[in-house]
């Protein structure tokens, strides 16, 4: 007696219950899969960051000083800031930012070496004279020179997705210049013996100056009197994408230039370019088009090497330097010209709020929900207050390196 075996196949009904079920695992597993990546980029750059505060520490060993923000060559003292009277051709004319002189303290020692002893192997279109000069020209004027587009993969945080032109080597780490936005045009004119005008400028710059760093003056650990664990030394900042965010483009032209206290400028009011409209009403990351019930910007600098992280190696204020005023994450209010410090505060692709490097080493991660004080108060500025403690809370005492103020919550 024979017996035929039949074997029996899945049904159209139990495959699709088996293709559902995957489908959902799927969908599960994803948000978890994205959620570690972005963990495992979170963690990278907090391990760039506690490499520049190592290299912070040995740079303080070697020349017992930081180094400067707002350094380099071809620029005569007493010649202000911006103009120079006798410009040398290829000059960097002290506009250089505080990481070129770190490059050698995070493994760019080769980079350093082309920048302070060059060569025409480094260029592909010299100037006049046939090469540049040490320490290079301005990073913004020449996009020639090899070592200012040079992306170092250290100054990059993973989240970032900014790449290319027209940015030259972008930034994800820049300056604490602390809670003041009011110390002149960036000149650094406290450093020289002044007579009319600059003598008048300098009591402004001398009463604003209350961060780690300072515009082109040396400041050591011994100037940090609130510890080098209270006080934020840098912080990290989103590169510009060209998308009219309000964390990489910069509103320009709100108020004046120089020092004076009047409502319509973001040094007597940092809530100015929020109060005034121009961030987007449906889409508060994004500055206003006018179509959207908002009002534009009085000119927004976006998709220019000009804004936020775009050249590692340049001081300007709205390229990388950080001020503690408003909460991570917020707009970026300037006046009326790019070189004068704004409301430029730090800023991340992570979610919730971002990393800063405290004077001791420590990389911490800051919520967009710290305790922040009066967001509208005047900053510290000569006529208003110098000395006092201030005005913005926690957030604004951790970028002061010697108000005596009390840190007593744990970051």
């Amino acid at each position: 007696m024979s017996y035929r075996k039949h074997s029996r196949g899945f049904t159209l009904v139990e495959l699709l219950v088996v293709i559902a079920i995957i489908g959902i695992l799927v969908g599960l597993l994803l948000p978890a899969v994205q959620a570690a990546r972005e963990a495992a980029r979170r963690m990278s750059c907090s391990n760039n960051f506690k490499q520049i505060g190592l290299a912070l520490h040995n740079y303080h060993s070697a020349y017992m000083q930081l180094p400067t923000h707002g350094t380099g060559t071809g620029l005569a003292p007493g010649a202000g800031g911006w103009g120079d009277p006798t410009p040398i051709e290829g000059a960097s004319h002290q506009r250089l930012s505080m990481l070129v002189g770190l490059l050698p303290f995070f493994e760019q020692q080769a980079l350093w070496d082309q920048i302070a002893n060059p060569n025409t192997d480094f260029i592909t279109t010299p100037p006049v004279s046939g090469r540049w000069n040490p320490m290079g020209p301005v990073p913004q004027d020449e996009f020639d020179y090899i070592p200012w587009m040079t992306e170092i993969p250290t100054l990059r945080c993973p989240s970032d997705p900014g790449v290319g032109a027209p940015a030259q080597g972008r930034t994800n780490y820049g300056a604490c210049m602390g809670d003041s936005c009011h110390s002149g045009l960036a000149h650094g004119w406290s450093n020289w013996t002044l007579s009319g005008i600059d003598s008048f400028m300098a009591p402004f710059v001398r009463a604003a100056d209350r961060g780690t760093f300072a515009f082109r003056r040396a400041t050591k650990f011994r100037d940090i009197l609130d510890g080098l664990s209270n006080t934020i030394a840098m912080g990290e900042i989103v590169t510009e994408l060209g998308d009219r965010d309000i964390r990489g483009a910069v509103s320009l032209g709100n108020g004046e230039d120089n020092f004076a206290i009047g409502s319509n400028m973001p040094q007597a009011n940092p809530m100015h370019c929020s109060d005034t409209g121009q961030i987007s009403p449906d889409r508060p990351r994004f500055w206003s088009r006018g179509s959207d019930g908002g009002t534009p910007p009085p000119f927004l600098v976006s998709g220019y090497p000009v804004t936020r992280g775009m050249m590692w190696a340049s001081y300007l204020p709205s390229v990388q330097q950080v001020m503690t005023i408003l909460p991570p994450n917020r707009e970026l209010c300037g006046p009326n010209l790019l070189v004068v410090p704004g409301v430029y505060g730090p800023s991340s692709q992570h979610q919730g709020g971002c990393h800063i490097l405290m004077g001791d080493g420590a990389v911490k991660f800051i919520t967009d929900s710290i305790e922040a004080g009066t967001p509208n108060a005047p900053v510290i500025s000569q006529p208003n207050v110098p000395g006092s403690q201030s005005p913005y809370g926690l957030w604004g005492a951790l970028g002061t390196r010697a108000s005596r103020e009390v840190i007593d919550e744990a970051l």
